[in-house]
């Protein structure tokens, strides 16, 4: 160990005050910089493990290949398994409605099959045999296409065939590209269950998958084999392979989440997130470092100087105080990372239930603690190190000899620069005009501790902004509703929803049912119609034009119809029977309103009562199709909460007419499919949510429906905003700890370089009340004029974190962040009356002739 070396040990013992909240800040930044990455990586294996249970374990996908290929594949050394089932043919769907799938496409599972690729069945069982079969759920309603469980198909299977080639389910229907069917033989199935559309099935594939159970598949010859690669970053060039001579699909459900597909939308805002937050980390914990060193130089300048005069090099000295920074570095950063990890795998143990309601119930939330992770927060937390340490010395090194020797460079001042008014003086005293002297005569180091108590307040208020902005946010898209369970269908016939009904609503729990059904409808409006407001929101510019306006109808139980007709204090009698009126809401959130106008509803129309013709959108087969005149009537809400929508479906605007339930049948909808809701209260949610399932899946129904359980959304809502409040507070907490670290050391050491200074004032007969006096004076000096940049530092950042959130659409409005400033208020000054009094304590028990013969070296 070299000379300089030495003296920086020996620097390091000598101010063990300093060191140690210097040590102490490392570990608090290690720790966060290791608490970030790992949770990061934690999500992100909880997330590939989830989409794993969902899609399937695998990571590409080769269809219409033989058994010599699968066989090539199992005994590559890249490959860690594959799965496989036989391709048994295609058949013609008969009177399909999407044009992009006019085809069935039959696929032979056997054993390893069913274990490996997810299907989630919707009803029914698993085909036993080779005459069984189960059929997608999805048919009825993507495909128009009524098959019922119990039915048997008969089907020609065979291939499709496109200029002597052989098409395969990654080959899309294209009515531009001629293709032919060629049957080869019939099969006949007994349809014994519906599942979901599997993960394997893309969206663009022009069959629907049909599953069967085989036991030949070593007799075939054509298969869809899934790979899973030992290191899945090399699937793309493995894949890149066999381009030429095979077709591929990607699992980018899976891959997306590891960073390797081409939607990298998740990693992209995982890691943003996290680097965001290690940033701030990094910028705290920079400061609070830097300022040690900084002052630590400059309590040694005179010492630097005279090494420099004895031949010490520049590059000598900055190597100096970077192995200070090493040995700071060694001590601080172990321990930072030994107590991260504990400390995140704290917090997951607090979060993981909550997890599991928000997302995979069946995959645990557990610590995964990576060593390329680890590693890489070690070496951050190093870097962060090395920059606080490098500035510092690196202005040390070229300071000239003699300016170290003499300390000339700190204090460089005017006596006109310091001077004070006579008025001044007598207002604040002697005490306080040495003080407010002393400030003026060396700014620039008190601007350190002024900058390290603004930024402290700065990541204290805008790290509270951020965690009130997104807890607005998540409280935001709690909505309350009518109803504990709701059942909802699309497509579904009358008579079987009412059978329905009557079944769901005796299940133990359920003291009250309703039932509702849904159209699409659309009339020709003239622009004069809408109001003001709302043509000026929607961007219609003409006033005289007409367009067609889509909306919804919902029909009601005749009941609860009339309970609100009485509510709203409208005659009974014109709003029942054949011609009768009816109600809607038609409504608009003004978007361009203010943050303080933001539930700012507009009215579409600036008549209360109009006639209007509406048709429905999709062809019912009756005479509706003409078009029906009706009177409408327009109130303020909807008797009942409408049936959900897919966010695609959603409108700007709100426009539904409310009907009885009896006018179905004078308006010939009594046959016509239509989308259902089922909706009950009941006593315990979960246990009648259980029970309506078993009699769903004893119905074998082949609609696809959705059960929702309100109380499991409010509690998923609730999970996602204690998740948001436990992790912000604990961000929260670590940052204000760094920043009060970088405070208090930043405080305590200028006190300490100026022992001399106040050994002097005390030494000429300033007594412990006025030498307390004029130190209080300093304080409120720091304080004012960090909360005068500090506070409007924050205003503008919580405003920024606002308006980020609200133009990206969240539902939050701007709330000032005064609670968060008046504990920044409180803050500042306690801290730094506590580390003021805490450095003087120490000073005052120091000899005042020894503190007077102090160079400081």
């Amino acid at each position: 160990m070299n000379i300089f070396n030495k003296v920086a040990l020996q620097s390091l013992l000598k101010n063990r005050t300093r060191t140690i909240v210097t040590i102490i800040g490392v570990i608090l930044s290690a720790a966060m910089i290791t608490g970030v990455t790992t949770f990061a990586t934690t999500l992100q294996n909880y997330m590939i493990n989830g989409s794993i249970i969902k899609y399937g374990d695998w990571h590409v996908g080769f269809s219409d290949v033989d058994a010599t290929f699968i066989e090539q594949q199992n005994e590559d050394n890249r490959i860690a398994n594959t799965i496989t089932f036989e391709n048994i043919g295609y058949a013609k769907l008969e009177e399909g409605k999407n044009v992009n799938k006019p085809y069935l496409f039959i696929a032979g599972f056997d054993q390893d099959t069913y274990a490996h690729l997810p299907i989630t069945l919707t009803s029914g069982r698993y085909p036993k045999n080779d005459t069984e079969i189960l059929i997608p759920s999805h048919l009825k309603e993507n495909g128009g296409v009524a098959i019922s469980v119990g039915n048997t198909l008969a089907l020609n299977v065979g291939r499709r065939i496109s200029n002597d080639k052989q098409l395969s389910q990654y080959d899309p229907y294209l009515s531009t590209n001629p293709e032919s069917f060629v049957a080869e033989r019939q099969k006949n199935y007994t349809v014994v269950g519906t599942f979901k559309r599997p993960g394997f099935e893309e969206v663009k594939a022009p069959g629907y998958t049909l599953i069967t159970t085989t036991d030949a598949m070593k007799k075939a010859s054509s298969f869809s084999t899934f790979i899973k690669m030992k290191s899945p970053r090399k699937v793309h060039d493995y894949a890149d392979e066999f381009a030429t001579d095979h077709q591929f699909v990607t699992n980018d459900n899976v891959l997306r989440f590891m960073g390797l597909s081409n939607d990298k939308t998740f990693n992209r805002l995982l890691y943003s997130m996290g680097g965001i937050l290690v940033a701030l980390i990094m910028l705290g914990s920079v400061f609070l470092i830097y300022n040690a060193f900084s002052i630590s130089l400059n309590e040694r300048m005179r010492q630097y100087g005279i090494l420099m005069s004895v031949g010490a090099t520049a590059k000598q000295l900055r190597n100096s105080v970077l192995f200070e920074g090493l040995c700071i570095g060694a001590v601080g950063i172990p321990i930072g990372v030994l107590v991260g990890i504990p400390s995140i795998k704290g917090v997951l143990s607090l979060v993981s239930e909550n997890f599991g309601n928000i997302a995979y119930d069946n995959v645990p939330l557990t610590l995964t603690v990576s060593m390329p992770i680890i590693i890489a927060a070690v070496v951050i937390s190093l870097v962060t190190i090395l920059i606080s340490a490098y500035i510092p010395a690196r202005k040390a090194a070229n300071t000239p000899v003699m300016a170290c020797i003499r300390q000339t460079n700190e204090i460089k001042v005017e006596s006109k620069a310091i001077n004070t008014s006579k008025w001044m003086e007598w207002i604040y005293g002697l005490e306080r005009t040495l003080a407010l002297k002393n400030f003026k005569r060396n700014r620039r180091r008190y601007r350190s501790i002024v900058l390290s108590l603004t930024l402290s307040v700065v990541m204290f208020v805008s790290s509270s902004a951020f965690k009130t902005t997104l807890q607005q946010a998540a409280e935001s898209s709690v909505v309350n509703t009518d109803y504990d369970i709701m059942f909802f269908s699309e497509n579904m016939k009358e008579n079987d929803s009412l059978q329905l009904f009557d079944k769901l609503q005796n299940v133990v729990g359920v003291y009250k049912g309703s039932y509702q059904s849904m159209m699409e409808y659309k009339s020709e409006i003239n622009l004069h119609d809408f109001s003001a407001d709302y043509r000026q929101a929607a961007g219609y510019v003409e006033h005289d034009k007409t367009i067609d306006v889509p909306l919804d109808m919902q029909f009601l139980e005749d009941s609860v119809y009339l309970d609100f007709i009485k509510s709203q204090g409208l005659d009974i009698a014109e709003y029942t029977g054949e011609n009768a009126k009816v109600i809607a809401v038609a409504k608009m959130k003004n978007k361009t309103a203010t943050a303080s106008e933001k539930d700012n509803i507009l009215d579409m129309f600036t008549k209360q009562s109009m006639n209007l013709v509406i048709t429905p959108n999709a062809n019912t087969g009756t005479i509706l199709n003409e078009g029906r005149n009706v009177a409408i009537t327009f109130v303020d809400t909807y008797p009942v909460d409408p049936l959900p929508k897919l966010p695609s479906e959603v409108r700007p605007y709100t426009f539904m007419i409310v009907a009885p339930y009896q006018l179905m049948d004078t308006w010939a909808l009594a046959d016509v499919p239509m989308d259902w809701g089922l909706t009950f209260l009941s006593k315990d949610a979960s246990q009648s949510v259980d029970e309506m399932k078993k009699i769903i899946e004893s119905e074998e129904t082949s609609y696809e429906y959705s059960i929702y359980n309100a109380n499991e959304i409010f509690d998923q809502n609730r999970n996602i905003i204690f998740i948001i409040d436990l992790f912000t507070i604990v961000f929260v907490i670590m940052m204000s700890l760094i920043a009060i670290a970088n405070v208090f050391n930043t405080i305590s050491t200028n006190i300490r370089l100026r022992r001399r200074e106040l050994a002097m004032l005390r030494s000429v007969g300033m007594s412990n009340r006025d030498f307390n006096k004029m130190m209080r004076f300093e304080c409120v000096l720091y304080g004012f004029q960090t909360l005068l940049i500090g506070l409007p530092i924050s205003g503008i950042l919580a405003w920024l974190i606002y308006k980020g959130m609200f133009i990206g659409g969240a539902e939050v409005a701007f709330t000032f962040p005064w609670s968060s400033m008046g504990i920044s208020v409180l803050g500042v000054f306690l801290v730094i009356f506590i580390t003021t009094m805490y450095a003087l304590r120490m000073i005052k028990k120091e000899n005042i002739v020894d503190a007077l013969r102090d160079d400081m070296n």
